[in-house]
């Protein structure tokens, strides 16, 4: 495998109806991003004024703005490319991509998009839908089509909790209609963590990062409900985080079985595994939010220790369980004699999830 593929940008599209609170979480992410720079593909829909377009004008390239109604309907493929092509450009220095999409958009015809999109340099990164808690059985009602749109989202984010009189109702509910992950919020707040991973500030040296505009403590951040971000940092107090290191290598089967069956809460996993003898040459980048998850196969760096190193991160999980489940996964001494035999067929689940591969799950 190429070892560029390690290189490609990962592209997350931000869907949700109109009130969701996209806006407020885009730009909570843009204002939380660390060292990362994210590139943000801005559909507006009608007089919708919103902070990213401030950005824009501080971050140039970093930010495009598409005005011409939904993405999906007013930007075909080939224009689409085009705006990514810009982001992806190595001068822009794009960490990760999100396109926010009209509170109109459909879903899957984004996705569509961006998986046909002909750029090497990006990767369809997952889909994630707002909803807003205390709307949501309005907008059930007046867009039935929500349904199945939570059925294709690999994580949804159950937003503005702290206006529902039902949040525990509303979060069940949600729960039954999508085999993704479930993240509560208020006021757009998630981890960044969650979406890609996010480089720390001291790693861009020389770069303009959004960090840089905008300190953290300088005033209280206005988040978009007209309410002071009472907590402008420490994001990852609320969740759990297990890290995973191991010298031996995993099994991928065992492996396979293990990230089919994890857990709802379990909303990030991110690292590198290696597979032994199944690919010697090759370690795999690991990128799952929610129920998305790829592999990105890359060679071993030289004179590196050949090292499973994993961090999942999550809330309401057993991180002891956790652990304890994915040592069960470690390749045991006796299989690696055998392994060149049965290698192909063992690593199939793994290339499923590689992206190209024959065996690639379709789009939704």
């Amino acid at each position: 495998m190429a070892n560029s593929r390690s290189a490609q940008i990962p592209v997350v599209v931000l869907a949700g109806f109109l009130g969701s609170g996209k806006t407020t979480l885009l730009n909570h992410l843009l204002h939380r991003s660390g060292g990362s720079r994210i590139g943000a593909v801005v559909n507006d829909f009608g007089s919708i004024e919103i902070d990213a377009m401030a950005v824009a004008g501080a971050l140039g390239d970093s930010t495009v703005s598409l005005g011409n109604g939904c993405l999906c309907c007013a930007v075909d493929a080939s224009e689409l490319d085009t705006y990514l092509a810009r982001l992806a450009a190595p001068s822009a220095g794009i960490d990760v991509i999100v396109i926010e999409a009209s509170g109109l958009a459909e879903p899957q015809e984004l996705v569509r998009m961006v998986l046909a999109s002909e750029q090497p340099e990006i990767m369809y990164g997952g889909l994630v839908e707002v909803v807003d808690a205390a709307e949501f059985d309005d907008t059930r009602a007046r867009h039935p089509e929500i349904d199945r749109h939570l059925a294709l989202a690999d994580l949804v984010v159950v937003n503005k909790l702290d206006r529902a009189p039902d949040a525990d109702r509303v979060l069940g509910l949600v729960h039954e209609l999508t085999e993704g992950a479930v993240l509560p919020a208020t006021y757009g707040r998630v981890d960044p963590e969650f979406l890609f991973d996010c480089r720390p500030s001291e790693e861009r040296v020389g770069q303009l990062s959004f960090d840089d505009l905008h300190s953290h403590d300088s005033h209280d951040e206005q988040d978009g409900h007209g309410e002071p971000d009472a907590h402008p940092a420490h994001l990852h107090s609320a969740y759990d985080t297990l890290s995973f290191t191991s010298d031996t290598p995993m099994d991928p089967r065992a492996l396979m079985r293990f990230l089919d069956a994890r857990p709802e809460g379990l909303y990030r996993i991110k690292g590198y595994v290696g597979f032994g003898a199944h690919d010697p040459a090759n370690r795999y980048a690991v990128h799952a939010v929610g129920r998305f998850l790829r592999f990105l196969p890359e060679p071993w760096p030289p004179g590196a220790d050949r090292l499973t190193q994993l961090v999942l991160i999550g809330t309401g999980i057993d991180a002891d369980a956790l652990g304890k489940e994915l040592d069960a996964c470690r390749a045991g001494a006796e299989e690696t004699a055998e392994t060149a035999k049965t290698g192909e067929q063992a690593m199939w689940g793994v290339l499923r999830y590689v992206p190209g591969s024959e065996d690639e799950p379709g789009t939704p």
